[in-house]
């Protein structure tokens, strides 16, 4: 079992918990007051909920956060390319582009770039709408979804992931009592959102151990001081704002619940920052209740990559998944995909050389190739004689690399 890269993940928990000083991140006086509301009167200024009447459970807590990449979950943010866009000046020449061509690289058996090295053809097969003899509209699955749901199955045992040690369904204590067992579930789902396992784990853990006995309990949510809490917290993504949603929604079950969590899904999406996918994750974590699939950004992106269907948004592959996946998959299928996108199946840098679907032609999005894009460069040289003065300007032309490009399976001919 690989375990090398769990191993460090699991050393940098283990150092957090070891350190006796936090810094918490820069945090404005505003910001503070607004905290202090809550022991004020109760006020909980929250962000308005999204278009369509589906709640966003992530919203940023920081004007510097609002770009586009602030959407991405934190382990899919795409790293920044250290390449400068800016054409250099050159002492003695110029250039300009005048064609682009592409090359294919030869197949690489021994493909350390992580591509898969044979060059084999998959097919994307997605998920057909018929309609059966009574004219009803039928959802029929993709052909191969057995063969790929059992590949990645066999490679989820030979490696261990995050998740698996440090998933939300792992952190609640065991030795409390049902209830706060829940609402611990609850919190640390509250928290993982744009989150890495191995931070959120760190975060739960403060909860756990620095709050007053018995810990992390709806009591001691209540009473802990808001700039205390988020301080706690302030290893997460966007800590701000989920110090206003648990506040907020400890409240709520106090006074709405009986100081449990609610056992439908209408009433985990009445809870601020709580939507779709926390909802259905927690019903089951929490409830033992599997009514829907919990997408998150692994299980859209995976699921898409293998063409199962052409989904913009995780509560659209939500939708279709339900809609021919067999129900006893559905609890399943969220760990599974997850740890699959944390060890092989990354957001960035691809391991498809490692992957059994690749090998099996079961995935079309598979990097089976590099090919690179040469552009053809005109320069203009300065000539120079015996004495170093510069003669004339000869012209050459010379081919550039400009960058390296994927080849998928499904682009194989």
């Amino acid at each position: 079992m690989k375990t090398s890269r769990i191993a460090r993940d699991t050393a940098k928990v283990a150092v957090s918990f070891s350190q006796a000083d936090y810094a918490p991140r820069r945090q404005t006086r505003a910001f503070a007051a607004s905290l202090q509301a809550f022991t004020a009167n109760g006020d909980v200024p929250l962000p308005r909920p999204g278009k369509k009447g589906v709640k966003p459970e992530d919203q940023s807590d920081d004007d510097s956060l609002s770009s586009p990449t602030s959407i991405f979950d934190i382990e899919d943010v795409p790293f920044a390319s250290s390449t400068s866009r800016k054409r250099k000046r050159g002492v003695d020449s110029q250039s300009t582009s005048t064609s682009t061509r592409t090359s294919l690289r030869k197949p690489d058996v021994n493909s350390e770039d992580g591509t898969v090295g044979k060059s084999k053809k998959a097919k994307r097969q997605l998920a057909k709408r018929i309609v059966n003899d009574a004219g009803e509209v039928e959802i029929e699955a993709p052909a191969n979804w057995k063969e790929i749901y059992d590949a990645v199955r066999a490679m989820r045992k030979e490696r261990l992931a995050p998740v698996d040690t440090m998933g939300c369904e792992t952190l609640a204590e065991e030795h409390l009592t049902p209830r706060d067992k829940r609402f611990q579930t609850l919190v640390a789902l509250m928290l993982s959102s744009q989150t890495k396992d191995t931070t959120n784990a760190i975060a739960m853990r403060r909860l756990q151990t620095e709050l007053p006995a018995p810990g992390l309990t709806l009591e001691n949510i209540l009473e802990v001081d808001p700039v205390k809490l988020n301080e706690m917290i302030f290893v997460v993504g966007f800590h701000n704002n989920k110090t206003r949603y648990i506040k907020a929604a400890a409240l709520i079950l106090r006074d709405d619940y009986a100081g449990d969590i609610p056992d439908t899904i209408e009433g985990l999406m009445s809870l601020p920052g709580v939507g779709p996918k926390m909802a259905y994750l927690c019903l089951s974590a929490a409830w033992g209740r599997t009514e829907g699939i919990g997408v998150d950004v692994h299980v859209h992106r995976i699921t898409n990559l293998w063409g199962w269907h052409k989904t913009k948004a995780p509560e659209e592959t939500r939708a279709s998944l339900e809609a021919w996946l067999p129900r006893d998959r559905w609890h399943e299928i969220n760990h599974l995909l997850v740890g699959f996108g944390q060890t092989i199946c990354l957001p960035v840098g691809r391991k498809c050389g490692e992957c059994t679907l690749s090998e099996q032609g079961l995935c079309p999005s598979a990097v089976v190739n590099k090919k690179k894009v040469v552009k053809k460069v005109k320069r203009d040289v300065a000539v120079k004689g015996e004495g170093g003065e510069r003669v004339e300007w000869k012209k050459t032309e010379e081919s550039v690399i400009v960058k390296e490009e994927d080849v998928l399976a499904e682009d194989v001919k």
